[in-house]
């Protein structure tokens, strides 16, 4: 019988994506793993696979379709042996694949998208719904639907997700076992979008002069963007503490291995291995001071605090009318140089949307560097499931007091932002001092 290809979720949280290329077409043969597809996410370009052996019977979604709903039919497979003509007339009217129960509720709780599509497990990003008594229920769409369908309240169903959101076995778990009903205001809120209110797009463009602007539509990545941080700032009790550090000794060590780095040969000729920047110090010592102060490296979830085992640290990226954090995973354990040719790695595929999901999504800590454009100081918004971030400023000369003597010297201010929840006070300051003495004492970084 004709096999259904669907469009993938390839992350936790994609809804739809863009089919960019087709690398095959009706008519050829394809066996399991063969790669015949380019879809384009909000922040990656990524390739989609056969998942088994036929014949291009009839491509469904046109190349360059924008918008494609994750499960929406794109193409089908005829087996070996089968009518063409008889497989690609169905693709009207083709049923959509079905998944076993396990690997739906997989797909809705795995950190990393499934190899196969499935139809009825979620990707879409968990959000909090509100109930009638304020509290806040965060679940998967797809539990919201089937809890709507059985009239059941959310805020009485135990979720077993990720960060305790609730999930489609939960709500299949409660619905058997009798929870109670949902009451009339709670299931109109859940319906809403939790979303902050503001001006409407009607009003907002009254308030300008006809032809005085120009519309530029929201992209995935935009709109990704926008949710994410909103999710941060409506949920996130943050708080900052700031560290001016010394960067004198810094910049001198980096100075030195920069000189005695080793060379290696290139199509262009001779090049040093690797060439250290300010970030990849800094990134190091968020690292190392995660690993010092065990209990800043952490997440929060309804239930439990997260303790991470390694400071995976991601690493803002500015892209084009956009943003990215690539991860370097168990930063504390990397060299120095190890580190700066990853980021190079990354930031260059990032630029060309060619990370991997998980080259990207969750982490432990941030670190948002914009002293490269003179800002000296300025606050991050806390990238969940993440719950500290450092914000750093540019590195300028000022009067320092040295052995009671006043000097001038270079000086880098680094501003740290913690979920409350995870992190207070006095721990967040531990943390931020930890930081401060790797970086006014680099070679520690390198024992």
């Amino acid at each position: 019988m004709p096999i259904n290809i669907t469009m993938p979720a390839l992350s936790p949280t994609m809804e739809e994506g863009n089919l960019a290329k087709w690398l095959v077409k009706e008519g050829d043969k394809v066996k399991s793993g063969d790669v015949i597809a380019e879809i384009e996410t909000d922040k990656a370009t990524m390739e989609v696979e056969a998942v088994d052996e036929g014949t291009i019977a009839k491509i469904v979604v046109p190349a360059g379709t924008e918008a494609v709903k994750v499960n929406a039919l794109i193409a089908i497979i005829a087996e070996e042996g089968e009518d063409l003509a008889a497989a690609a007339a169905g693709a009207g009217s083709a049923p959509k694949a079905e998944a076993p129960k396990a690997e739906a509720a997989k797909a809705e709780t795995a950190s990393e998208a499934p190899k196969v599509p499935v139809t009825d497990a979620s990707p879409a990003p968990s959000t909090p719904v509100p109930v009638a008594d304020g509290k806040r229920v965060f679940s998967s769409p797809l539990a919201r639907r089937l809890a709507k369908e059985a009239g059941l309240d959310l805020s009485a169903v135990t979720g077993t997700g990720p960060h305790g959101r609730v999930v489609k076995a939960d709500v299949e778990k409660a619905a058997a076992g009798g929870a109670k009903a949902a009451p009339a205001a709670a299931q109109a809120a859940a319906q809403a979008p939790a979303v902050a209110k503001g001006p409407s797009d009607e009003s907002t463009l009254k308030l300008f002069a006809e032809g005085s602007y120009e519309l530029l539509p929201h992209d995935g990545m935009r709109k990704t963007i926008a949710a994410r941080l909103t999710e941060s700032t409506q949920t996130v009790p943050s708080y900052t503490v700031s560290m001016d550090c010394e960067l004198d000794a810094l910049m001198a060590l980096r100075a030195e291995i920069n000189k005695s780095a080793p060379v290696k040969k290139t199509e262009k000729g001779e090049v040093p291995a690797f060439k250290l920047s300010v970030n990849d110090f800094i990134i190091k010592a968020m690292a190392l001071a995660l690993r010092d102060v065990p209990m800043a490296n952490a997440s929060w979830t309804s239930t439990a605090r997260v303790l991470h085992k390694h400071s995976d640290v991601g690493v803002a990226v500015s892209i084009p009318d956009g943003l990215i954090t690539p991860i370097v995973r168990k930063a504390e354990t990397k060299a120095l140089s190890v580190i700066s040719n990853e980021v190079k790695d990354m930031a260059k595929r990032a630029r060309d949307k060619k990370l991997k999901p998980e080259e990207y999504q969750g982490g432990t800590t941030s670190v948002s560097n914009l002293g490269m454009f003179g800002v000296s100081s300025f606050t991050s918004i806390v990238n969940l499931p993440q719950a500290s971030i450092v914000s750093i400023g540019a590195g300028v000369e000022k009067p320092v007091v040295r052995g009671g003597k006043i000097e001038v010297g270079t000086v880098m201010s680094a501003t740290f932002a913690f979920d409350h929840r995870v992190i207070d006070g006095a721990l967040g300051a531990e943390l931020a001092s930890a930081f401060k003495r790797y970086i006014e004492n680099p070679m520690s970084m390198l024992v």
